[in-house]
């Protein structure tokens, strides 16, 4: 046998390494090939800078909005700029939007420049000194500044918006070096039309359009699909499997779909008659445990967040016993109230107020935390609450609400078991939601209104 053939049968009998063999068995590809999905991110993309970034410049009132950011600090604003096939800044990028207004009539639209890096599929005019253009060479340094402040003088903006927020950490991505740097290029008079991109980079980044809630209700639709296995015997031996083994089969069976948890799954027991911290961190799962789990995919730059309830039968028994069942029903019953009182032009601390005031008619005991999700997992816009902060969040929780936001409807409700001895038992539940363009909302699958039962 020829020596370079030797070595290739040796390394293929090796476990765990790649053969070409391998290389041709099937790949399970949820929503389609690397390509498609790229084809489909552009198509969004496009939508985004053509109609949803024009209205809200001009919704703010702001004519021109400058994004400038390096290689591997970019701003979180980025994901919502640039196409899919864009990893990172290239050395420095300095993103120009500027509204050219309505002339006789006709609009002219916002004007959408690259200092440095590329067109983003033709998404961006790509400005360079002509000088340099001619060599191929690429900005750098002072130069991109000094190209800033001509595309400044040309077009002399009332207004100019950067990202920075003491709100919204998403909408706080200019760097104190950066601005130092664009303020000393621009000098004094220029400089002092810099204001706050504030609602402008939030809106852009939690702002959905229509293919991409099509998209949406297939990816957590893959979610609920893949915590039905979790939950069930497929994966769970009572008596041997431990709480992360099941966590670790959830990160395994996302990354063999190509896809990617944007955050560790957790899976937690509560058992009765034994309080969590004789449990352990890592727990058997038994019979007439529930079971609680957070769980989260990302897929073509989008997220998903679910917290379900399940609960694993003992003998005999084929659902779970009536004081769970009220118990769950009544984190549901909360989660109907928080999307009743969900509507675009509210600000999230008045939907948590409204929301907190009805729970509290209703005689349940819970607390509310739901937050934004899209391009991040906890997205841009207003937050409803977090665990530690029910009377409102400052700040954050007074930015309202706007059509075409995705949330993640998160909250729990603890209610006494009279089967476990009036023991309480937290029911907490998450589930992704849509606000259509319309306002309407609606959830991006479904939602647990009943007992997971691990059979």
């Amino acid at each position: 046998m020829p020596l370079r053939r030797s070595l290739l049968v040796a390394v293929a009998l090796l476990p765990g390494v790649w053969t070409p063999a391998r290389a041709q068995a099937p790949v399970s590809r949820p929503f389609g090939t690397l390509r498609e999905q790229a084809e489909r991110q552009q198509r969004w993309l496009r939508v985004r800078m053509d109609s949803v970034l024009p209205a809200l410049m001009r919704r703010e009132g702001v004519d021109m909005w400058v994004v400038p950011m390096r290689e591997y600090n970019e701003d979180p604003v980025f994901r919502a700029l640039v196409s899919p096939t864009t990893f990172a800044a290239r050395r420095r990028t300095i993103y120009v939007f500027h509204d050219r207004g309505v002339v006789d009539g006709v609009d002219r639209g916002v004007a959408r420049l690259a200092l440095g890096g590329t067109s983003q599929g033709g998404v961006y005019e790509v400005v360079r000194p002509t000088a340099r253009a001619a060599g191929g060479a690429e900005l750098r340094g002072d130069e991109q500044w000094r190209l800033l402040r001509g595309v400044v003088e040309r077009h002399r903006p009332r207004a100019i918006a950067i990202d920075v927020s003491r709100d919204f950490a998403l909408a706080d991505g200019l760097t104190k070096a950066e601005h130092d740097a664009m303020a000393e290029a621009l000098g004094p008079a220029w400089a002092a039309r810099l204001r706050p991109a504030g609602a402008l980079a939030v809106d852009l980044l939690a702002s959905r359009g229509a293919d991409e809630s099509r998209f949406y209700a297939d990816l957590a639709r893959l979610t609920w699909d893949l915590v039905d296995t979790m939950f069930s015997r497929a994966v769970i031996t009572p008596g041997a499997t431990r709480t992360s083994d099941a966590v670790w089969w959830f990160r395994q069976r996302v990354a063999d779909l190509g896809l990617a948890a944007w955050f560790q799954p957790s899976l937690t027991v509560q058992r009765r008659g034994a309080a969590a911290a004789a449990l352990g961190d890592d727990p058997v799962i038994l019979p007439g445990d529930v079971l609680h789990c957070d769980v989260g995919i990302a897929a073509l730059g989008l997220h998903t967040d679910v917290q379900h309830m399940a609960y694993v039968p003992r003998g005999g028994e084929t659902t779970a016993p009536a004081g769970l069942v009220r118990a769950l029903a009544a984190s549901s019953r909360l989660q109907e109230i928080v999307v009743a009182e969900l509507r675009p032009g509210r600000t999230g601390n008045e939907v948590l107020r409204a929301a907190r005031a009805r729970m509290r008619a209703e005689g349940i005991d819970g607390t509310v935390y739901s937050h934004p999700i899209g391009l991040h997992g906890h997205g841009a816009g207003a937050p409803v609450g977090l665990w530690d902060r029910q009377e409102g969040v400052p700040g954050s929780g007074d930015h309202r609400i706007i059509p075409g936001m995705w949330y993640s409807i998160e909250l729990q409700a603890t209610s006494a078991v009279p089967e476990w001895g009036g023991q309480r038992v937290r029911s907490g539940q998450e589930e992704d939601l849509v606000l259509d363009a319309d306002g309407t909302a609606r959830w991006a699958w479904r939602r647990q209104t009943e007992w997971r039962i691990v059979r």
